[in-house]
């Protein structure tokens, strides 16, 4: 898919649009001023995939561990602010690689400009994020409710103050707990500015709704060319999120991260135990990082046509599976021993 073409906004040493991948965010739920534990649970996320982290700097105690967590990690760390904008020049002095802020709502102008000015010498990104469940009031007023146009006016003039003091490292997200809401505010934003986008569905829920809900609505904007870099929001182990991301930029192609698994849901005509083979086979290959496509078929009327397009995969049959790689078939194997042979057929790709 073509994909908005936006200026390249670099966070660390990992690229935010431009045409660069699609990168992958999340944030810690541990306390920052925890430094033993916030790092641990950065370390588990690099090791998942995550690619961006952002950590909560709710008081001055937290700011000052921001070089302590940052020297200890792999990749950019960036700051969420809210309120107080001496914690935003605080982080700034301690290497961050990134500005989460709303600029309505750390105190004025005299304090955007000390951000922007001091962001700006130190060559750190910002992040303009506008939630549909934190509004300013005159624009409450205006609208009536939360809607995208209210979001897109918020971003607008957020992002026209840093722009007053030369600021225009930005990057935009516009989020919601309604997916519509989202989408339409990305959409309207798109047709005014060429910054790149943050995109995620606000409060999407637990792990499992919040995994279709999220799907659904970063798919929807990801599917229209919108969305430099992502963030699914899960009440639950942020490591969730980033396995549910990379489902979703596999689904769209828009990045090669692990195996695609290509399973039938299984109907009469199928006689082996495809569901628990397929759950297997996903447990014994979760660990692998290299791109390939596994298809995991249960019957004779797609199982072939679909396992010769994949790079392997099987096909069921009765009691037996037929395995095939790289579009060719390479044997029968009875049914209880599919699973270890097509693991260690994948694992030799």
């Amino acid at each position: 898919m073509q994909r908005r073409s936006t200026k390249s906004v670099t966070m660390g040493d990992v690229k935010i649009g431009g045409q660069a991948p699609v990168s992958v965010q999340s944030m810690t739920n541990t306390d920052t001023r925890n430094v033993t534990e916030t790092v641990a649970q950065i370390k588990e996320l690099e090791d998942a995939g995550c690619e961006l982290i952002r950590v909560a700097i709710p008081d001055h105690e937290a700011a000052t561990k921001v070089d302590q967590i940052k020297a200890q990690i792999d990749i950019p760390l960036i700051a969420d602010i809210h309120f107080d904008h001496h914690l935003a020049l605080e982080v700034l002095e301690r290497g961050i690689d990134g500005l989460r802020i709303n600029p309505g709502n750390i105190g004025g102008e005299k304090n955007v400009k000390e951000v922007a000015e001091k962001a700006l010498a130190k060559d750190v990104p910002i992040r303009v994020g506008v939630n549909g469940g934190s509004l300013e009031k005159e624009l409450l007023e205006k609208y009536g409710h939360p809607t995208a146009e209210a979001m897109v006016e918020s971003a607008l003039n957020n992002i026209k103050l840093l722009e007053k003091y030369n600021f225009d490292d930005i990057v935009i997200s516009l989020k919601a707990s309604e997916v519509p809401m989202t989408l339409k505010a990305y959409q309207l934003m798109a047709e005014e500015v060429d910054y790149p986008f943050h995109v995620g569905i606000t409060e999407a829920g637990t792990v499992k709704s919040g995994t279709i809900k999220s799907a659904v609505g970063i798919g929807s904007i990801l599917a229209q060319g919108l969305g430099d870099t992502i963030r699914v929001s899960l009440t639950g182990n942020p490591v969730e999120e980033i396995r549910v991301v990379y489902e979703i930029l596999k689904s769209l192609n828009l990045r090669d991260k692990g195996v695609k698994i290509i399973s039938c849901p299984t109907c009469g005509r199928c006689e082996i135990d495809l569901v628990e083979i397929a759950n297997q086979v996903e447990e014994e290959i979760s660990d692998i990082n290299k791109s390939i496509e596994v298809a995991i078929m249960g019957c004779v009327v797609n199982g072939p046509g679909e396992a010769r397009e994949a790079d392997i995969g099987i096909a069921g049959g009765k009691n037996e599976g037929l395995i095939f790689k790289d579009g060719e078939s390479l044997r029968k194997v009875a049914s209880d021993e599919l699973v270890a042979e097509l693991v260690d057929e994948i694992k030799e790709l």
